[in-house]
């Protein structure tokens, strides 16, 4: 910076030269809040992995917005050889490769990766997604300043999830149960995240705390979403980056035990951050949609039953404020299941 201040040596250019430093200075100050940590966890899909990497590597503007990319893998219980490869083959890619010895979960290694990632934003994406345009970086480091973002101090922003096979929007991917009266809008202010794709604020973790440890696999969202929303910030939707899913349009099939800790988690998280009455419908609801989804499976339904009843002996209440439940009024949060 001091470089700066020497370009010009005569009285005359003093004001020049200070609004010239000034100009720059906030110019490289925005540049490096710009920069991203990319975090990607992976298990069993190297191919889809490198597909990640190399969709990336073409991304224009990369290597001045891209910070580092983390990638962890889950403990796969196949090779990851390519994506070493990878790395050897592109010294100038900031790949950073981790490998844990068992599979954290989500919540866990999304928490191992933020504490790990080193600039202001964080894009965090499955590995099994691409960006439809070469220019998507670009977009997505540019998402914060929106004016509706700034004013309304939002810390996440889910990104457009489409269907890589068919090109189709991903109903389950827009972080909004009204769907068919949010799917064409722009952008909104929501109440949940996807996990697919989203860009985060790394500042947020400091007053809201991390994931839920003990949440293997689903509703990690939702809990996080609901503290977000308590500390004061907004979340969001925002259309301008369109990530292609190579998940079928089919869905991916959800085992018993995957339901059955969707179903336990997000009454566990009704119970934690929500009125009461939220807590008993959500546990009912899903109870039902447990049963429909399995075939009506009455040893799992019984067994998730008596641990959800013991939910209120066993987890502490952390209610949100009068405040937040206002903002989920507002954005027209589906609380009841």
């Amino acid at each position: 910076m001091k470089k700066l201040f020497s370009i010009f040596n005569d009285d005359e250019s003093v004001a020049v030269n200070s609004k010239f430093v000034s100009f720059a200075y906030n110019l490289i100050l925005e540049m490096s809040q710009q920069q991203l940590s990319i975090l990607i966890i992976s298990y069993n899909r190297p191919e889809d992995a490198l597909s990640l990497l190399e969709n990336l590597k073409d991304q224009h503007g990369f290597n001045e917005i891209a910070g580092e990319v983390l990638l962890l893998n889950n403990a796969s219980t196949v090779s990851y050889e390519i994506i070493k490869n990878f790395k050897e083959k592109n010294p100038g890619f900031p790949l950073i490769y981790f490998e844990n010895d068992e599979n954290a979960g989500v919540a866990k290694g999304r928490n191992f990766l933020i504490k790990k990632a080193a600039f202001a934003l964080l894009l965090v994406v499955d590995d099994d997604v691409v960006f439809a345009e070469s220019n998507a970086i670009t977009k997505v480091a540019a998402l914060f300043q929106k004016p509706q973002y700034v004013e309304n101090n939002t810390a996440v922003i889910t990104l457009n999830i489409f269907y890589f096979s068919t090109k189709e929007r991903q109903k389950e991917a827009l972080p909004h149960k009204n769907y068919d009266e949010y799917k064409n809008k722009s952008w909104f202010f929501t109440y949940y995240f996807t996990g697919a794709a989203h860009l985060m604020r790394k500042e947020l973790f400091e007053k809201t705390g991390y994931y839920p440890s003990d949440f293997f696999y689903g509703m990690e969202e939702y809990d996080l979403s609901y503290r977000i929303i308590d500390a004061g910030y907004s979340l969001a939707f925002d259309a301008d980056v369109k990530v292609l899913h190579k998940e079928s349009p089919k869905g991916r099939l959800a085992n018993k035990e995957k339901l059955k800790m969707m179903w336990f988690n997000k009454s566990k998280v009704a119970f934690t951050y929500l009125p009461q009455k939220y807590f008993y419908t959500t546990a009912f609801f899903w109870s039902l949609f447990y049963l429909k989804k399995t075939g009506f499976d009455l040893n799992g339904f019984f067994e998730n039953w008596k641990k959800i009843k013991e939910i209120p002996a066993r987890v502490s209440v952390k209610k949100i404020d009068k405040k937040s439940l206002n903002y989920l009024k507002k954005v027209r949060a589906r609380l009841w299941y």
